[in-house]
């Protein structure tokens, strides 16, 4: 844990503080032009202690963006404008201030007081542009603050991945807070070469292993732990979005590759489907492993328990009420698992990758009977546990890949699954003198051996509410 310095800790008052000058100022200021009315003659005795007090919040705020700008998280020549002007505008008050003890002409108050007003909106405007961007409102103006993360593309096939996908939802998503004029914990997002340099939490992109990047372990939060990202307070991803994020750093996070060029499993297809013109027609028939019948939404309180439990819930596509579960932040532990069954008529999609879960934990995922896949990987499994999943009808999808199931477990307990499709056999205790008798058995069923890129069941990152 990282514990703030004094100055650090003030510098975190700024933008508290800052709104003190602005609002004092442009009052005396406003005071000032409209006593230029006789109406408002009145007004004018208040004038020198509002333009004391706004000098003195300005002097104050300078000073704490001052410390809060020594964090190295901002852009410096944007800092350094900001910071100047702030210096000007403080000036410029105590001199409006001194100009009426010296009782000077209307004139050259009312000219003061109009160039405060001026310098307090640039002032202003360029300090939002280091909390939200510099675009942020010229994107209000534009209609685009409410915009998709990632604008449709014509042909999802032919689009490079970065440049048309990737890089939009990260523009859209992050660069407010690790762009070019921005870089909270020192990290920035506008390159991939940035990305690979990292910040204060080290590199936050790894090619090839996206759950162990930071950038999507991050996403893999809750989103009422302090780390997740985006912020709870911003917009969020959605389960597609995260999904595409998730494969293209598994495929390499190269910057020049198209879509086209890249492997996708069957679960990726639709999600970069869902990114094309007029693919929200199609994203629905294509999803064979979504049922078509509507489901009712799960039960909140089931869901507030599984999310204490470090449990990642997440539609599996973002109009769905059908739920993915990740224990990828949880302990796979009898008592957690237990509390899944509640979700059993939404729960199509369980990730149990790398976990704890034993042989015997396996009877509380027997009654999920609605999975369509699930991710047994690097677990303990053995051909025992394997034979909890004779009864789960549905399953269309299993991963086995560094357990020890060998050829007669995966022969004996799996062949009666009718909609089985995609089988993962990778390091297992299956040898290859079984193969050739597997694929006769599971004739209709793609068997993978080796050499093929996982579903990891990459949609597993975003949080129901």
């Amino acid at each position: 844990m990282i514990l703030l310095t004094i100055p650090e800790f003030i510098g975190r008052f700024h933008p508290i503080l800052v709104h003190l000058p602005i609002g004092i100022l442009l009052l005396g200021c406003l005071f000032q032009l409209l006593s230029i009315n006789a109406k408002f003659v009145f007004l004018k005795p208040a004038i020198p202690l509002i333009c004391l007090f706004g000098a003195l919040a300005a002097i104050f705020s300078s000073a704490s963006g001052y410390l809060l700008s020594e964090s190295g998280d901002y852009d410096g020549d944007l800092v350094d404008l900001h910071f100047w002007m702030g210096i000007t505008v403080s000036v410029l008050a105590m001199m409006l201030y001194f100009m009426y003890l010296k009782e000077v002409k209307e004139i050259f108050l009312n000219l003061t007081s109009a160039t405060l007003i001026v310098l307090i909106t640039l002032t202003g405007h360029y300090g939002g542009s280091l909390t939200h961007g510099s675009d942020y409102m010229t994107a209000a103006l534009k209609g685009e603050s409410s915009k998709v993360a990632i604008p449709p593309v014509p042909d999802v096939q032919k689009a490079i991945a970065y440049t048309h996908l990737v890089q939009p939802l990260l523009q859209n998503r992050c660069y407010s807070c690790h762009g070019a004029e921005k870089q909270k914990g020192k990290l920035r997002m506008d390159n991939i070469s940035f990305m690979l340099k990292g910040g204060e939490e080290g590199t936050s992109l790894i090619p090839g292993r996206a759950n162990e990047s930071e950038l999507i372990k991050r996403m893999l939060l809750p989103i009422s732990n302090d780390d997740h990202m985006p912020p709870k307070e911003k917009p969020q991803l959605s389960a597609e979005e995260i999904a595409m994020l998730q494969w293209w750093i598994n495929e390499g996070a190269k910057a020049d590759k198209k879509v086209s060029d890249l492997k996708q499993s069957a679960e990726i297809k639709p999600v970069l489907l869902s990114f094309q013109v007029g693919a929200s027609v199609l994203k629905k028939s294509v999803s064979s492993d979504i049922p078509e019948e509507e489901v009712e939404k799960a039960d909140v309180a089931a869901i507030e328990k599984l999310k204490k439990a470090g449990v990642v819930l997440i539609p599996v596509l973002s109009n769905s009420n059908y739920l993915s579960a990740s224990f990828v932040t949880a302990k796979a532990d009898p008592e957690v698992l237990k509390l899944l069954e509640p979700l059993k008529k939404q729960l199509i999609w369980l990730n149990l990758a790398n976990s704890s879960i034993t042989d015997q934990s396996m009877a509380n995922v027997a009654k999920l009977q609605n999975l369509r896949k699930i991710n047994l990987s690097h677990t303990a499994i053995t051909d025992k546990g394997l034979g909890l999943l004779k009864d789960l009808s549905k399953l269309q999808v299993i991963n086995l890949v560094g357990t020890k199931v060998t050829a007669t477990g995966v022969i004996n307990q799996l062949k009666a699954l009718k909609e089985l499709q995609h089988l993962y056999l990778y390091q297992t205790g299956v040898e290859q003198k079984d193969q050739a008798k597997l694929k006769s058995i599971f004739k209709k069923v793609k068997l993978d051996f080796g050499n093929y890129s996982l579903p990891t069941l990459a949609q597993d990152t975003t949080e129901v509410k």
